[in-house]
C-alpha cells in the first residue's frame, strides 16, 4: 500500500507572502483544513486552521473591529505557518505515514518526489484506505476468528477457503497473548459450511458480517 496510490494529488497551496485571509478562503472553498506553503516550488511550511486560530486577535483586545479587520487582512501566511514540516516520499508505505502522523500529532503530511510536492496524505486519506483494505464496501462475508498462536494457522485457513471455491478479499491478524484474532474476508455470502469446518479444526468464530452493497 504505497502512499502515491492513496494520497490527495495536486494539493492546493499558498505562499508565505499570501495573506492569511487568502489562505482561509482557499481552505473554505476547497473544504480542507491544511495547506502546504511553497516558496519557489519548495515546501517551507504548513498552515492549518489551528495556526490561524492562534493568530486571530483576542476578544480582550483594545483594538476596534475596523482595526482588527485591517490588521488581519494584512497578516502574511509566513508569519503564522508552522515551519517544522514533516514530509514523506510518495513511494513510502501507507503505514509509515500513519505512524508519522500519530507520533507527531499532525493531521496532514506533504508527499514528495525528491524536492517536488506531488500530494498530501491526510487523516481522511488514511481512514479511507483502511476501509478499502478491510474490504468494508465489497460484497462478501467478513469472519473474525480466534486462533491459538501456532505455526501454520493461516495456511490451514487459506487452504480451507480455497477448498470451498472462495477467494480471500482481505486478511488481517491482531496478535494477542496466546491467541490471535484473524479477520478473514471472502467473496461469498454463504459461509455456513466453511464456518462448520473451521470450528471443527478448533477455530472459534467470534463475529460475522455479511455485506451486500446496495442493500439496507
Amino acid at each position: 500500500m504505497f502512499i502515491r496510490d492513496h494520497m490527495t494529488a495536486n494539493p492546493f497551496t499558498v505562499t508565505p507572502d499570501d495573506t492569511v485571509p487568502k489562505a482561509v478562503e482557499v481552505m473554505k472553498l476547497n473544504h480542507v483544513r491544511h495547506l502546504p506553503v511553497l516558496r519557489d516550488g519548495k515546501v517551507v511550511g504548513v498552515i492549518a486552521n489551528s495556526d490561524i486560530a492562534k493568530a486571530s486577535p483576542s476578544q480582550a483586545t483594545s483594538f476596534s473591529i475596523g482595526e482588527i479587520t485591517y490588521l488581519f487582512s494584512k497578516l502574511k501566511v509566513g508569519k503564522v505557518m508552522s515551519r517544522d514540516v514533516y514530509t514523506i516520499a510518495a513511494d513510502a508505505l501507507l503505514e509509515q505515514a500513519a505512524v508519522l502522523m500519530r507520533d507527531h500529532k499532525i493531521e496532514m503530511v506533504p508527499v514528495m518526489e525528491g524536492d517536488k510536492l506531488v500530494g498530501v496524505i491526510t487523516e481522511s486519506d488514511i481512514l479511507d484506505s483502511f476501509v478499502d483494505i478491510m474490504g468494508m464496501r465489497m460484497r462478501g462475508t467478513r469472519l473474525v476468528l480466534e486462533a491459538t498462536d501456532a505455526p501454520g494457522q493461516l495456511s490451514r485457513i487459506t487452504g480451507l477457503v480455497a477448498d470451498h471455491g472462495m477467494n480471500i478479499t482481505h486478511l488481517a491478524v491482531y496478535p494477542g497473548s496466546g491467541t490471535s484474532q484473524i479477520v478473514l474476508g471472502v467473496n461469498s455470502l454463504n459461509t455456513a459450511d466453511l464456518e462448520t469446518q473451521l470450528v471443527g479444526l478448533g477455530y472459534r468464530v467470534i463475529a460475522r458480517l455479511r455485506n451486500e452493497p446496495g442493500k439496507d
